[in-house]
């Protein structure tokens, strides 16, 4: 059983667009996206530095672009599953049908914006907490004032609040934690400080006419299965300020009986994690077109079990 999975912010570098773009239609499908969102997607996703990207209101659909246009070069696939974390989660309601490509990426922009706006009132920010317990960590995060934004399993927490707070927790660090890592994001999301957003967000979700999901999506929230497209958007409307439950994914995907996982554009950290918390399943991590091959025979053995 494989499960299709799209990664969150923090997960893009510099020019990590190029070689999709010379993937035959892909630049024209990229300028149509570019022209619907007012945003230069090939621009940023070839050209801009690593502040640029950086930026929530572009990193956020530049992400969501990337994810569909690598999953299609991959062709027809049908995975069993398919889940995003954060942001990944509109581009996986794309793969399950709950929104086209266009309404994707226009509700990705609206959310990228109104995220940053709210990132905009306090200089907030995210780090990742290597190792430890989690209810050890999770405890000394509450002590500081931070919030648990990301549980990830695979021993992964992610702290967010303002920038004094996580000072503080890089200067003391919750017993057996090996290391405090701080991402490339611009803002701490999935915490109170997002609250301003979900109102938004909301506003542009009520716009949308959602599909149900074709494909078993796994949410967020609490790592079950939706099963109306209305649901999933109600859905990942509230999760701009709640935080992210991707050890709750995972264990759907145990549950499920996941044989492969596979990490569309740009790729990397979502296998890393189920390559400790998911031993004996397959990962492979779309980084460019090279990697389309290796991926098509991993989708031929586990697609159809």
């Amino acid at each position: 059983m494989l499960v299709l999975v799209a990664p969150g912010q923090g997960a893009q570098t510099p020019g990590f667009l190029t070689p999709w773009l010379e993937l035959p239609g892909a630049a024209d499908r990229v300028a149509a996206w570019s022209d619907a969102i007012g945003l230069d997607l090939a621009h940023y996703g070839t050209q801009a530095d690593a502040d640029a990207i950086r930026d929530t209101a572009v990193a956020q659909p530049l992400l969501v672009a990337a994810g569909i246009l690598s999953a299609a070069a991959l062709g027809d696939i049908a995975p069993g599953a398919v889940a995003g974390h954060s942001v990944g989660e509109i581009t996986a309601a794309s793969f399950a049908g709950i929104l086209d490509d266009t309404a994707a990426l226009a509700l990705v922009r609206k959310r990228g914006l109104a995220m940053a706006d709210a990132a905009a009132v306090t200089e907030t920010g995210m780090s990742a907490l290597l190792g430890g317990d989690p209810e050890v960590s999770v405890a000394h995060l509450e002590k500081l004032g931070l919030t648990p934004a990301n549980v990830n399993g695979a021993g992964q927490i992610v702290a967010a609040g303002t920038l004094e707070q996580l000072a503080a927790l890089a200067e003391d660090k919750p017993e057996g934690v090996r290391k405090v890592v701080a991402l490339k994001v611009a803002g701490a999301f999935h915490t109170h400080h997002m609250a301003p957003a979900v109102d938004v967000l909301a506003k542009a979700a009520a716009d949308l006419t959602p599909g149900d999901p074709g494909i078993t999506y796994v949410s967020n929230k609490d790592g079950q299965a939706v099963a109306t497209g209305a649901e999933v958007l109600e859905r990942l409307v509230g999760q701009v300020a709640n935080p992210v439950r991707w050890d709750l994914c995972m264990e759907t995907f145990k549950e499920l009986g996941v044989t492969a996982l596979l990490e569309v554009c740009p790729g990397g950290t979502l296998t890393g994690l189920a390559k400790r918390a998911l031993p004996g399943v397959k990962t492979l991590a779309l980084k460019t077109p090279d990697d389309l091959d290796a991926a098509r025979e991993l989708i031929a053995e586990h697609a159809d079990a």
